[in-house]
């Protein structure tokens, strides 16, 4: 009987798959990255920087013994000295005045300036409240509560006297223009230089209990 013979032939008959490249061509990418960057550039509104308005007195005359720095005879008076301690005391000082030692929480001074402001932050919430309900395109009353809103605090018989020592830093003066801020205290002076020699001796006084 003859033998088939098979021959499996000189070559291989299945093709192998050609290996396709995995490199991405991301120049494409940094073309689109860039576009959008210049868009944005171009397009978007830096914000303003925010002022904050510090009200000084005159300067005082520093050659001249006689000169005092001012006094707020119905006020509140706050004392700034080292170590973050804050005292204040309402009224004219003199021998007799009681200083009150405070912090900066809002259960210290933040809770001393609502107390003391209360009728104002009242009449400055209704008006509020009363803006919240203008329509728009209502050019009129809006201009018309705003205007109030300043009379108000024009009229405000809340007046803060801020005096310092050398000792106090200016993070301490910038937190309570802050909390004056918070609590809608309009009228406020930050007094330089120094302690009257009563207030530093009363100061010394409550850091030695």
């Amino acid at each position: 009987m003859a033998e088939i013979q098979q021959s499996g032939g000189g070559g291989d008959s299945k093709k192998r798959a050609k290996k396709q490249s995995t490199r991405v061509d991301m120049t494409p990418l940094v073309d689109l990255a860039f576009l959008l960057l210049t868009f944005f550039v171009l397009t978007s509104t830096f914000s303003k920087p925010k002022v904050l308005r510090m009200i000084f007195p005159e300067k005082l005359e520093k050659d001249n013994p006689n000169v005092k720095p001012p006094e707020i005879k119905d006020g509140l008076t706050i004392l700034l000295t080292a170590n973050d301690n804050i005292f204040y005391y309402t009224g004219a000082l003199n021998k007799e005045t009681e200083l009150i030692r405070s912090d900066y929480t809002k259960n210290g001074l933040r809770k001393l300036l609502i107390e003391k402001n209360a009728p104002l932050i009242e009449k400055l919430k209704k008006l509020q409240i009363e803006l919240a309900d203008v329509k728009e395109g209502d050019t009129a009353s809006r201009n018309r509560i705003e205007k109030q809103a300043k009379d108000e605090q024009m009229l405000s018989k809340l007046v803060v006297l801020v005096k310092h020592d050398k000792d106090a830093t200016y993070e301490n003066v910038i937190d309570v223009v802050d909390e004056f801020l918070i609590t809608q205290v309009a009228k406020y002076f930050v007094v330089d230089p120094g302690l009257d020699p009563i207030e530093s001796a009363k100061i010394q006084e409550q850091l030695n209990d």
